[in-house]
This record gives structure tokens, C-alpha cells and sequence, in this order.
């Protein structure tokens, strides 16, 4: 009876302690429940990633493909506001510490893991001038701050020239992390604020969602119009397409009738297509424009949320589809590094064949790190233990990381510390342009060059110790424009000699130093990036500029034109872009008769002054015609670099100008014949690299046309 009684108590004991357990149950919220995965958002990613890598590999075949960012930045929205609602709903509170310490398990392991390789391929295949820029870069991603280090670069004209690194397409994580660091306290802080109003919790997240996606969107259509360079790589003017996704996720809670979902996702993933095709680099984005790939993905996710099968479902459910949205992140991660790299381990420009190979390497990486770094870094029992040993683990690697960038930044900076351009260029036969030489007998005009990395000694904008920049004398907006050297030793009647233009005369003051050296002159030059020195209304560069832009040019201009008419120099020389800079006089004529125009009065008014003019001609395209690279990867061959004439020289309106002017005291110089013959140019002549950069020349180049210079300007009668 004892024992009996003793298993009743044991009974009751078990009955009392599942009776507190089911009563604690009651009290404590539950779980959130975990999402029923999408086979629709996984083909998304997809598309999505599909579309960048190819308009990353072609870009002039699928040159809308980068609105495949835009699709992921919906997706996202979606998903993180789905899970937060959920939490919220179930538990009441959201746990910030696990949120972020998921996402660094997530996204972390296999970012930082790209970024240390990519470091290590910049450090051995790369030239040591570009190490200091992808540090900086690869700093900056590990610190998600790229979009904000590209948005400030974008400022500076030249840095338009500065070539790829293998961090920048990091910019989109960055901005990612950085709407997701604050959408979960915005969300937070709409969940009190309803609490404390008795409103209810989703609605109050809805509306302030809604706002956000307005004013951002408002934000990113006037920041497109009148900074789009800084504004592509702003969170603040991407915030928006987060928003719709988030804007989903909260009110999109009803299943929609089987023929609206099928036509819904056909008009979304046509919205995604259309853009991802006739988009190009010229149209404006974000802006308005990106409405259509960010609603386009918004109506295919509502389309999906009944979560049937759908039209769509037997190509973007099967296995391909859905392994490629699987390895997206990685994906993504691994295809530009190998872009970058992979012409300099090879030694060849991108062929088809390597393209290929690049993205099938892509893929291989893809897998490999979604399989062994992506997935165990999420489960990893040592980190998923604790948020806090997540968030310092998260912290120690950021560090190590960014110490790696700067480790790369320092050591470039020390490689071109003892690069400095010699003071003196000996000019000898077959050697660069003298190569060009009309009867030259030179045995390999077109071989190897000597030197075909480009580092400070090098850039065409160096400037020698006798050179002292005015910012109080003709700056071009807030920046200094113009600098004055003296060569003249003192001289009380030196001559005086004026340098005008662009960046692209710019780089002919290596030749015109040497020149002064020599004569005794005193230089002035004043350079407005991408902005002509003309009597015409300046309307961009390559494409309409925006009116700020357009007003700091015209200011400069006028007040270049009319301070050489005041100093009245000897001479002057100019030069600029022209054959890619936009004027508009209001005739509708085509644009080298408007520009030639515009020349003309100007340099009319500066020969009225008895100023010697000497048009300097524009010298063949490098970027627009051939990759940057080129010579880089193709030391041993450099003729693979040459391109028809036709293509890289075509008219100049400097030249058409000043032989319309028929005017002696309005000169020009023709540098085409020291660039190309009869049918092709060149990117190496003489055993010299002729460019510095996509768009300008080697300073070493440019130096040994000092004599030819000399012949155009002849000599100078200070009576």
C-alpha cells in the first residue's frame, strides 16, 4: 500500500508539473513561427543574380542587368520585415542582439573570406598603383561603408578614370546592412508608439514604412537629377526599394485568385526583364526609373504569396533555377573579383572563352563557399550560442580585415613613393612619338614597351617644384583650378604662356614645362574637369550635366576667356574633349559645327588681344575604343591593342576650328600622325605606353613632344 501511495504521489507530483508547465506555456509568448519557404523569392534571386553577373561580363549585351541590385534590395525588405513582424507578433519584443548576431553568421564568414582573397590577388597580380585604392576599398567593405567611400569618390572628376577594384561591387552590401541596422529600431519604436496609442502594432509599422518609402523615394529622384554619381551609391536614396519589400510584408496578408497571381507575376517578371534589357548606362538611376524592376518584383512576390503553383513555376521552380538563387550571395561575392583578376593571371583582354571561364569559376567558388563556409558559419554551435561572442567574433574579424586593406593601402603608397617623374626627358630617335618620325627606320615601331605600369612618375598631371597653385585666381566652383610656374629665373621680359582647357590639356603640360624650362617662360594653366574653355552654352560630358554643373562650367569659362583677353599672354594653348563635350547655341546644328563655332569666338577675341592661339588636337580614343587594360595584360603582344582609326581618331572640332579660322595668329597641332598611321592607332609606340589611364596620356609620352610643340608655337617676339 506504501509503494501504491508512493506512485500516486509520484502520479499527482508529474500531473502538478505538467499542469505548471502547460500554465507557463500560457504566460510566456510562443516562438515565432519559421517561414514557409518560397520557391518564387529563390527564382527572384535568381533572375536577379543572373542578371548582374551578365551585365557585368557583357556589359554592352544585357546593359540593364544591374537592376538586378534593385531586385535583391525588394527581396530583402521583404524577407527581414517578415521575420521582425513575426517575432514581434508572436513574442511581443524584438530581439536585437540575436538579429544582428544571425545576420553577421550569415553574411559575414563568406564576405570577409572574398575580401582576403581578393587582397591577396590584388597584391600579386594587380600593379602596385592600384593597391592603395582597392586597400581603401576592401577597408571600407569590411566596415560596410563602400557605397558612402564610392558616393564621395564620384565627386572628384578624376577619380572617373581611376580603373575597377575587386571591392566595389560591395557598395550594395553595404547599403543593405546599413537600412537593416535601423529599420529594426524603426520598427521597434512603431511598436510603442502604438502600444502607448492602444493602435495596432502592424498598421502604425505600415504607415511609418510608408513614409519612409515617399520621402526616400523623393529623395533619390532629386539627388538622381543633381548628383547622380553620389547618388547610385547613397542608402538614402535606395532606402525606398527596401521599403516596398517591407510594405509587402506587412500588409500583403491575403491570398490573391489563381488567374490575377498568374497575371501579376507575368507582368512583374516583364517589368524586370524590360528594364534589365533597355536600361543602359545613360539612363538616370535610381530616381523614378528604378520604379519599374522595384514594382516589377513587388508584384511577383504578392503573386507568390498564396504560395500555389503558379504559370511561372515549371521553369522557375526547377532545380537550376532554384540552385542558382541558392548560391546567389556567394555568387555575387566571388563573379567581380575574377573579373578583375583573372585578364592579369591569364595575360589576355576578356575573350568570350574567358568570360566563360570566369563565370564558370564563379559558380564552382559559389558552391564551394555556400557549402563550406556560408552555411556551417550560420550554424556554428561556438558563435550560435551567444549574440554577444557573434557580435565580437563579428567585430575582431571587421578589424582584421580592414587592417588587411590598410596593410595594402601602406605598402602601394610606399612602392610609389620613389616614383617621381625625372626632371629632364632625353628625346631620341624611335623612342615614344619621335618612333612616328616621317622617314624614322625604327625595327619594332610597334613592340613591347619597356615600362607599361603606370605609377606616379607617370601621371600626367604631376607638376614640377617651379609650380605654385592660386586658389584666389580663377578657381572652377569650390576647387583650385589654376597654377603659376615660373621658369623664368627672374627675367623681367620672360615670356608668358597659358594652358587652358580640361583634363585633356591637361596632360599635354608635361611637353609645355619642358618647353618653359628651356625658354625661360613663365606658365599658367587653369584646368576645369570635363569643362571647355568656349563661348557657347555648356551643356555636359558625354551627357546633359546638371544645372549646378552646367553653371560652374559657364562661370569658369567666361571668366577663363576674359582674364586671357586682361593678361593678353603670348600665347595660349587649349584643348579639351570635344568630341564628347554637349554645347547648345539654339541652332539645332550638329554639334562639332556649334562647338567649332564656339571656338572660333573665342579664340577671335584672344588673337584681337594679340594673343598667339594654338589649338592642341584631340589624340585618339583609349577607353571608348579598347579596355583600359589592355596594354597591361597584353605587354608581350601589344598590337592585340591596336584599333582601326576610324573608331579611335575621328574629327576633332579643335582642329576643324582653327582651320576654319584662317587666322595666322590661330594655330593647332595635329598629334594624330604620332599615333596612328594610315590604319590603325596604338597603344605602344616607340618601346612607350601612350596612355596613362582610360582617357589620357603617359607623361613620358607627352614629354617627348616638346620639340614638335616648339615648331607650332616658333619663336617668341617680346617686341
Amino acid at each position: 500500500m506504501g509503494g501504491y501511495s508512493a506512485h500516486r504521489r509520484r502520479d499527482r507530483g508529474r500531473a502538478d508539473g505538467h499542469r505548471r508547465g502547460h500554465d507557463l506555456n500560457r504566460a510566456r509568448p510562443a516562438p515565432p513561427r519559421r517561414a514557409a519557404f518560397r520557391a518564387d523569392i529563390q527564382a527572384l534571386r535568381a533572375i536577379a543574380i543572373a542578371a548582374v553577373v551578365l551585365n557585368h561580363l557583357w556589359p554592352t549585351r544585357l546593359t540593364g542587368g544591374y537592376v538586378g541590385v534593385d531586385v535583391f534590395f525588394v527581396i530583402s525588405g521583404f524577407l527581414i520585415t517578415s521575420h521582425l513582424t513575426r517575432e514581434m507578433t508572436a513574442t511581443g519584443r524584438i530581439a536585437l542582439a540575436a538579429f544582428y548576431a544571425r545576420r553577421v553568421r550569415r553574411l559575414l564568414p563568406a564576405a570577409l573570406l572574398v575580401l582576403i582573397v581578393s587582397a591577396i590577388g590584388t597584391l600579386l597580380l594587380l600593379p602596385y598603383p592600384r593597391w592603395p585604392r582597392a586597400g581603401a576599398e576592401i577597408a571600407a567593405s569590411a566596415g560596410y561603408v563602400e557605397n558612402w567611400f564610392l558616393s564621395a569618390m564620384s565627386v572628384n572628376y578624376s577619380a572617373l578614370n581611376d580603373q575597377a577594384t575587386v571591392a566595389q561591387h560591395y557598395w550594395s552590401l553595404s547599403v543593405e546592412e546599413q537600412f537593416y541596422l535601423l529599420w529594426p529600431l524603426l520598427l521597434l519604436a512603431a511598436s510603442w508608439w502604438a502600444v502607448k496609442r492602444s493602435a495596432r502594432p502592424r498598421v502604425v509599422a505600415a504607415v511609418v514604412l510608408a513614409v519612409l518609402v515617399v520621402s526616400s523615394l523623393a529623395a533619390s529622384v532629386i539627388a538622381t537629377t543633381l548628383i547622380p554619381s553620389q547618388a547610385y551609391f547613397a542608402t538614402y536614396t535606395r532606402a525606398w526599394e527596401f521599403g516596398v519589400g517591407g510594405l509587402l510584408a506587412l500588409t500583403a496578408t491575403r491570398r490573391l485568385p489563381r488567374v490575377g497571381a498568374d497575371v501579376l507575376a507575368l507582368a512583374g517578371l516583364v517589368m524586370i526583364a524590360l528594364a534589365a534589357v533597355f536600361f543602359g548606362a545613360a539612363t538616370p538611376f535610381p530616381g523614378y526609373v528604378a520604379l519599374q524592376p522595384v514594382l516589377g518584383t513587388a508584384a511577383v512576390i504578392l503573386a507568390g504569396t498564396g504560395r500555389e503553383r503558379l504559370w511561372h513555376t515549371a521553369v522557375t521552380g526547377t532545380r537550376p533555377v532554384q540552385w542558382i538563387g541558392d548560391v546567389s550571395y556567394s555568387l555575387y561575392l566571388w563573379h567581380w573579383p575574377l573579373i578583375v583578376l583573372v585578364p592579369f593571371l591569364v595575360g589576355a583582354a576578356p575573350s568570350t572563352v574567358m568570360k566563360l571561364g570566369i563565370l564558370a569559376l564563379s559558380l564552382l567558388l559559389a558552391w564551394a563557399t555556400a557549402r563550406f563556409v556560408e552555411r556551417p558559419g550560420q550554424r556554428w554551435k561556438f558563435l550560435a550560442a551567444s549574440p554577444r561572442r557573434t557580435l565580437l567574433a563579428m567585430l575582431g574579424a571587421v578589424v582584421t580585415v580592414a587592417l588587411v586593406g590598410g596593410g595594402l593601402v601602406l605598402t602601394g603608397r610606399a612602392a610609389s613613393a620613389a616614383d617621381v617623374p625625372p626632371v629632364t626627358v632625353t628625346i631620341e630617335a624611335c623612342v615614344g612619338p619621335q618612333a612616328m618620325d616621317p622617314g624614322a627606320e625604327c625595327p619594332d615601331r610597334f613592340g613591347p614597351a619597356a615600362d607599361v605600369v603606370m605609377g606616379p612618375g607617370n601621371a600626367y598631371f604631376a607638376v614640377p617644384d617651379e609650380c605654385r597653385a592660386d586658389p584666389a585666381l580663377l578657381p572652377f566652383g569650390d576647387t583650385t583650378a589654376t597654377v603659376v610656374c615660373d621658369f623664368s629665373a627672374g627675367a623681367a621680359d620672360a615670356p608668358t604662356v597659358w594652358l587652358v582647357g580640361d583634363s585633356h590639356a591637361q596632360q599635354w603640360q608635361g611637353a609645355v614645362f619642358d618647353l618653359a624650362r628651356t625658354e625661360g617662360w613663365i606658365v599658367t594653366t587653369s584646368f576645369g574637369g570635363g569643362c571647355p574653355v568656349i563661348d557657347a552654352p555648356f551643356i555636359g560630358f558625354r551627357e546633359p550635366a546638371t544645372a549646378a554643373e552646367q553653371e560652374r562650367c559657364e562661370t569658369w569659362s567666361s571668366a577663363v576667356q576674359a582674364a586671357v583677353v586682361e593678361a593678353a599672354p603670348d600665347v595660349v594653348l587649349t584643348s579639351s574633349a570635344g568630341r564628347v563635350q554637349l554645347v547648345d547655341d539654339g541652332s539645332d546644328r550638329p554639334q562639332t559645327d556649334q562647338f567649332a563655332d564656339g571656338l572660333q569666338r573665342t579664340w577671335r577675341a584672344w588673337a584681337d588681344a594679340g594673343v598667339t592661339v594654338v589649338a592642341l588636337g584631340g589624340v585618339p580614343f583609349n577607353g571608348e575604343v579598347r579596355s583600359p587594360d589592355c596594354l597591361l595584360v597584353n605587354a608581350r603582344n601589344p598590337l592585340a591593342c591596336a584599333v582601326p582609326i576610324a573608331e579611335a581618331q575621328p574629327a576633332d572640332p579643335y582642329l576643324l576650328a582653327a582651320s576654319a579660322a584662317a587666322d595666322p595668329s590661330i594655330r593647332s597641332f595635329d598629334a594624330g600622325p604620332y599615333f596612328c598611321d594610315e590604319v590603325r592607332c596604338y597603344a605602344a609606340i616607340g618601346g612607350t605606353a601612350v596612355f596613362y589611364d582610360a582617357d589620357h596620356l603617359n607623361l613620358d609620352y607627352v614629354r617627348r613632344f616638346a620639340p614638335m610643340l616648339a615648331d607650332v608655337i616658333g619663336p617668341i617676339d617680346r617686341d
